[in-house]
């Protein structure tokens, strides 16, 4: 029997092949992982369809292949032993989920280190490279021989074709950074992109975070300008939108699923806040806060990182960005970035100069869509809806 690789996600069209967990000949059991693969979104294992016996692996690691293609062969042996090649866990106690990159992965089997033994350090228990060599140096009293050292998911390897290249180094492409690049540059081939950018004032906003904080409330400024955002949206839907050449029409979507583009140590990843217009600030507050989390670990599920209609970028909390031109997560028309917030002099009404909390603001949008006229005033709405916080009570319905 041939397993292939099925659709694991929506959209999903490829995978890179990260490594196998069996090799021909192995006998394993029905649900078994065969192979770990990858793709922009998230790490994933193909599991065994039935009880029988490896017959030939039909892909290499570390390639790209197609959705529908062959991974390996099965065959099915009748009456053949329960015993496989790993051990069995005892019956009414469930494993606990293993969180780890696929390089940290390869440094234990490669030293025959069992994860499920592995007490990890990084965030919600996430076993990272030091641990397992942690757990070596405890179990054997020494480094294991030879140990492959190397950034994270990154497996930087010493190239040396001549003298001149001696200090050469190279980094694989592939997996989920291969996966960013392609979707990335099908974004910029297909987009008309185009991008506004606009400075905030955000004095006003910062004490009502403070005030907000004081009586128990504590509200992020992310959490504040989603809410802001689908206020906007409701008044210009061009960029709440999804343009359909074929049929010569854009869809304008009334529900409102807002993804956030989250930093994590494997690559960019976008999981999505749904039907923003009907939660309040608290609720997408709490539900920030857990996707985020879920991110970092790697847990996201399909549903949660798939279906945005907007995009959000802050990068305010980096403290290293005054400005941007973001790549639309097509097919989305619309993507706005935060910046950081920096106390600057400003002159008032009254030509006097005061110092302001100033944060500035990039919008890229579909020129084929929207003109620049709306965007303008889609940020200048964002802009009053921010600066003056109090203004969102009129508002709430």
């Amino acid at each position: 029997m041939e397993v292939k690789l099925h659709d694991i996600g929506e959209g999903m069209t490829e995978a890179n092949v990260n490594h196998f967990l069996v090799k021909a000949g192995d006998t394993v059991k029905a649900d078994q992982p065969l192979v770990e693969v990858q793709t922009d979104k998230m790490t994933a294992e193909i599991p065994a369809p039935f009880s029988g016996r490896i017959k030939e692996l039909k892909v290499g690691e570390g390639e790209t292949i197609p959705v529908g293609t062959t991974v390996l062969l099965m065959e099915k042996e009748d009456g053949m032993p329960e015993a496989v090649t790993q051990p069995k866990k005892p019956q009414g106690i469930r494993a606990r989920r293993v969180l780890a990159s696929p390089y940290t992965r390869k440094i234990a089997r490669e030293n025959g280190v069992d994860l499920d033994e592995v007490t990890g350090s990084g965030a919600g228990g996430r076993i990272l490279d030091e641990d397992v060599y942690t757990f070596l140096q405890k179990d054997t009293g020494s480094q294991p021989e030879e140990p492959i050292r190397a950034e994270e998911a990154l497996e930087v390897q010493e190239v040396q074709p001549d003298a001149a290249a001696k200090d050469t180094s190279t980094i694989p492409f592939r997996g989920r950074r291969k996966q960013i690049a392609s979707k990335m540059t099908h974004s910029l081939r297909t987009i008309a992109h185009c991008t506004h950018f606009e400075e905030i004032d955000v004095t006003n906003l910062l004490e009502w975070k403070e005030t907000m904080k004081s009586r128990g409330q504590s509200i992020s400024m992310g959490a504040y300008f989603i809410k802001v955002i689908s206020i906007c949206l409701k008044e210009f839907p061009l960029f709440n939108a999804e343009l359909d050449e074929k049929n010569e029409c854009v869809h304008l979507k009334r529900e409102h699923h807002i993804g956030l583009a989250t930093d994590t140590e494997e690559g960019l990843i976008v999981p999505v806040i749904r039907n923003v217009e009907a939660k309040s600030m608290k609720i997408i507050h709490q539900e920030m806060k857990e996707l985020t989390r879920k991110a970092q670990e790697n847990r996201l599920t399909v549903k949660e990182m798939t279906g945005g209609t907007f995009t959000v970028s802050n990068v305010g909390p980096l403290n290293g960005s005054i400005g941007a031109t973001p790549i639309i997560n097509e097919p989305e028309t619309g993507l706005l970035a935060f910046h950081k917030t920096k106390k600057r002099p400003m002159v008032n009404e009254n030509d006097e100069i005061v110092i302001r909390s100033m944060m500035n603001v990039s919008m890229s949008f579909d020129h084929r869509v929207a003109d620049g006229g709306t965007a303008v005033r889609f940020t200048n709405r964002l802009r009053d809806l921010i600066e003056e916080p109090q203004t969102l009570l009129l508002e709430l319905i």
